[in-house]
């Protein structure tokens, strides 16, 4: 038997794919699909039966970053979560699949889901 060494990226990945087999965002209810990277944080709603971003939110947008001082931290994620709120409110989506895209719901995907709902998103 050979021992295999996977890296973190490889297991996260694995753990998306088993969430996206039950996951999929549709006209009236998007996935809301949360990616961080050590710098940023990224949200978007997406609709699974078009294959089409409805909208999006991130911390390097220009309307976003302005006053955060790093983009890798739970406050950012707050802000990242009301912006994407408020962007999915003013298009006439309330309701949301939330796809935490392989990551531990803890931290910062945990702080933007929470800044979501607060919002006024329900998932």
């Amino acid at each position: 038997m050979s021992v295999r060494r996977i890296n973190r990226k490889a297991i996260t990945r694995e753990r998306h794919r088993r969430l996206r087999r039950k996951l999929s965002g549709t006209d009236s209810s998007p996935r809301l699909a949360v990616y961080r990277s050590s710098k940023h944080i990224y949200a978007q709603l997406i609709n699974d039966l078009t294959n089409t971003t409805i909208t999006s939110a991130s911390t390097i947008d220009k309307a976003v970053s302005t006053g955060l001082k790093t983009g890798a931290n739970v406050e950012s994620a707050k802000v990242v979560g009301k912006i994407i709120a408020e962007r999915a409110l003013k298009l006439g989506v309330s309701t949301v699949v939330f796809d935490r895209g392989g990551f531990l719901y803890h931290g910062r995907v945990q702080a933007l889901a929470d800044a979501a709902r607060e919002a006024g998103l329900k998932f």
